[in-house]
């Protein structure tokens, strides 16, 4: 209990107490060590860059720049309960208009280049692999002639689970979403989307670099494929066994009850699979995303400040997106319900998202990398501290902060891939659990809520689409995230972390 409230006073002091001031002499005094980090990395986090270029010599943004984020969050919390139609008709405007507050901010007045061009790199990267995967997935109808039953339920959720670890949550959960509203169809209630999201969206992808964006991104550092399937999976098990007993006993209390009077149905208990081809361009989708520049010499990069940025990799994606369509089986695009909101939403509100969270990721990074944050860095509040903000914060850029915080505190640079590889192999002192504690904290608490992960939003949005009434952005947390995930989340600590 005393590791869980220090790591409470680590976010806690992350979000009011400490001035970016004492965080940057801390940050300057490490810069010599550090001048090589951005010249390795083009997709890393927007706060990992703010200050490692020894050539910027820009001011730190100030505290009150976390408002448009802080005012972005609420309005996606409040805007579909209390003015749904102003929201509805207005909230692209509002996501950029935000985002262009903060962008300018750090322009013309910060003098500062450096974080927005990272910002935007990792949105196009983002939107790019997500809307490729969403509308090559749409091009698949899977067809299930079998009765909804708590159990058939519980084994495509746990399927979907697996599935993510090879087509990442985003594939797994655009490619199973549908079928599984339609399995459920004529019942399918909130909780079940909730689940979904909880288990395949998220928790299901912890098992290999390909399943979530965080541990893609710590693979491409430096840590060996196979490290998350070796120190994940108990964690992976025990969550996902918990979830499914919870949604096992939920659905047979609320699901559709054997007593009702219904027309008797008779089931073939057989799969129908329209569309196979998309399955080519999804392996294309995957296949594309270990084109980086900066861990094979040959791919073709864009050069700035220093630094190489991908774009063979995201054209690749964005044809696979247009050509997908294109040729898509029409009538797996009509049994699927096929249509772009849902990646047009994901689209306008994670720009407000990636241009406003700069300054809130630049206040995390700097605190972490502090004497006082540096002195609170345990695998227990690296566990709460990456979880907490993983579920308010997109959890692949909060991943990147807290291992550069962690390798920090230890002597170690994020930048030196043998170095990255040595602190996964427990080089140095606690490091392996240091690492697992942020890997599965990342992961898991990117459940928390709608913006913890890039699936959230577009599983949500798609359910929406379907006619299922969804919980709002409080409504979310207050009745699933905190009686549901948090116990679960508390319990993997206890297991795994508390007494090490």
């Amino acid at each position: 209990m005393k590791n869980f409230i220090s790591a409470i006073f680590l976010f806690t002091g992350i979000i009011f107490a400490i001035p970016f001031s004492e965080a940057q002499t801390h940050s300057s005094s490490q810069t010599e060590q550090k001048d090589s980090v951005d010249a390795d990395d083009p997709i890393t986090s927007v706060a990992a860059h703010i200050h490692d270029d020894v050539h910027d010599d820009h001011h730190d943004a100030p505290i009150w720049l976390v408002i448009p984020f802080v005012m972005l969050l609420l309005m996606i919390a409040t805007g579909p309960l209390f003015y749904e139609h102003f929201w509805h008709h207005n909230y692209p405007k509002v996501a950029v208009g935000l985002a262009l507050i903060v962008v300018c901010y750090y322009l013309f007045v910060l003098g500062n280049s450096h974080g927005p061009v990272h910002a935007l790199a990792e949105y196009v990267q983002f939107i790019a692999l997500l809307a490729s995967l969403y509308i090559a997935s749409g091009g698949i109808l899977i067809e299930i002639d079998k009765e909804s039953t708590p159990l058939a339920n519980v084994s495509l959720l746990l399927i979907g689970a697996v599935i993510s670890n090879l087509i990442g949550t985003t594939g797994a959960s655009m490619l199973l979403i549908r079928p599984f509203i339609r399995l459920n169809r004529g019942n399918i209630q909130a909780y079940h989307i909730i689940f979904f999201i909880f288990m395949v969206s998220n928790i299901g992808g912890s098992l290999t670099p390909i399943g979530d964006p965080p541990l893609f991104l710590g693979f491409l550092k430096g840590i060996p494929f196979f490290w998350t399937l070796e120190h994940n999976w108990p964690a992976w098990i025990l969550a996902l066994a918990i979830l499914a007993i919870i949604f096992y006993i939920i659905d047979r209390k609320y699901g559709k009850s054997q007593d009702e009077e219904i027309e008797e149905v008779v089931y073939t208990n057989k799969f129908g699979l329209i569309g196979a081809k998309n399955f080519g361009w999804l392996a294309i989708v995957i296949g594309s995303v270990f084109l980086d520049p900066n861990v094979i010499d040959w791919v073709p990069a864009i050069r700035y400040d220093g630094q190489k940025f991908s774009f063979l990799r995201e054209i690749i994606m964005l044809s696979v997106a247009y050509f997908s369509y294109r040729f898509a089986d029409q009538k797996a695009i009509k049994g699927n319900e096929f249509n772009f909101e849902p990646i047009r939403e994901v689209a306008f509100i994670f720009i407000g998202i990636f241009g406003t969270m700069m300054p809130a990721l630049e206040l995390v990074g700097n605190f972490a990398k502090s004497p006082e944050g540096a002195a609170l860095i345990t695998h227990n509040t690296l566990y709460w501290g990456t979880g907490l903000l993983s579920g308010f914060l997109d959890n692949a850029p909060t991943y990147l902060n807290f291992l550069a915080a962690a390798m920090a505190s230890q002597g170690a640079e994020i930048s030196n891939v043998a170095m990255v590889k040595t602190f996964a192999m427990d080089g140095y002192h606690d490091s392996a659990f240091e690492l697992m504690a942020i890997s599965i904290a990342a992961v898991f608490f990117g459940a928390m809520t709608y913006i913890g992960n890039g699936p959230n939003f577009m599983v949500k949005s798609i359910a929406e689409q379907s006619g299922i009434k969804m919980p709002s952005f409080f409504g979310y947390i207050i009745r699933f995230s905190i009686p549901i995930l948090l116990p679960i989340l508390f319990i993997t600590w206890l297991v795994f972390f508390a007494f090490v």
